[in-house]
């Protein structure tokens, strides 16, 4: 049995600029891209998203590669497909259609 593959956890940043410096003094992990808006941490076993606060919600995301076949899926600004949904919890989780990596 292949176990699911989680890709990325996404956390709120108010400064990207400022969190992503933060994470490389204090970590050992790659800085994979990085704007105004968000920024990919690239650790050995996980990424980190860094988003601004509205932009995207805080998640974790999961590699599914049936979400290219949904009506509902959308976009990212690097062609990766996605959906976000809910735990009965209400914590939100992003299918993505491939690793971003």
């Amino acid at each position: 049995m292949s176990l699911t593959h989680v890709d990325h956890i996404a956390l709120e940043s108010k400064n990207i600029a400022d969190s992503v410096r933060w994470y490389a003094n204090n970590f050992k992990c790659r800085v994979e891209y990085q704007d105004n808006t968000w920024a990919l941490l690239g650790f050995n076993n996980i990424q980190i998203a860094l988003v601004t606060p509205g932009q995207h919600p805080p998640h974790f995301a999961v590699v599914d590669r049936n979400v290219v076949n949904l009506k509902s899926k959308k976009t990212h600004r690097d062609g990766i497909h996605y959906t976000y949904e809910k735990d009965p919890d209400m914590n939100v989780i992003e299918k993505i259609d491939r690793k971003t990596k």
